[in-house]
């Protein structure tokens, strides 16, 4: 078997971090997560990472953060700043999805967030982007009602630029 290459390697975290969000249902708030290679949290924190099991190596732990502050996540994100010892971070984010033809229609950010709320061909969705000081990201969509299969989890880099950007500014 070849090796696991990053962007992989980052969607399987993102996967397993999707997996842990749903546990808990829908009608979330943003979950933000640290991502720490298990070989620093050993060192950080030797007792919690042999109660966890956790070995050294590249392998990426997650660690969800408190919850965060009321207001535009864009807003938040760009008050937040990571430690060197965190290789990255990821956030769980629920959205509304529209056919493309109708997004293409709304302009006006506002009107969009309205539209979409009420419209008839929305689809509700769970995205988790994670991202690595190195540049890597990888993203994961589970659709509302699609079932909790694995099959149904959408992936692909391109899935929230935005959002992608938004969490590599936070680690500079």
């Amino acid at each position: 078997m070849g090796r696991v290459t990053q962007p992989v390697f980052l969607e399987s975290v993102a996967a397993e971090i999707e997996t842990h969000v749903g546990g808990s249902g829908w009608e979330r708030p943003p979950v933000l997560f640290a991502l720490v290679r298990a070989a620093q949290f050993a060192l950080d924190e030797p007792d919690t990472a042999a109660k966890l099991g956790l070995v050294e190596g590249d392998a990426l732990t997650p660690i969800e953060q408190e919850d965060l502050p009321e207001g535009p996540l864009d807003e938040t994100l760009a008050r937040i700043a990571w430690p060197e010892s965190v290789a990255g971070c990821a956030l769980s984010q629920e959205i509304v999805m529209l056919p493309p033809a109708v997004e293409a229609e709304l302009a006006d950010v506002d009107a969009a967030a309205s539209a979409a709320a009420n419209h008839p061909e929305r689809r509700e969705a769970r995205l988790v982007v994670a991202v690595l000081r190195d540049g890597s990201s990888a993203a994961v969509l589970r659709v509302r009602d699609a079932g909790s299969d694995e099959q149904n989890l959408l992936t692909g880099p391109d899935l929230a630029p935005n959002l992608v950007a938004a969490l590599l500014a936070t680690l500079d």
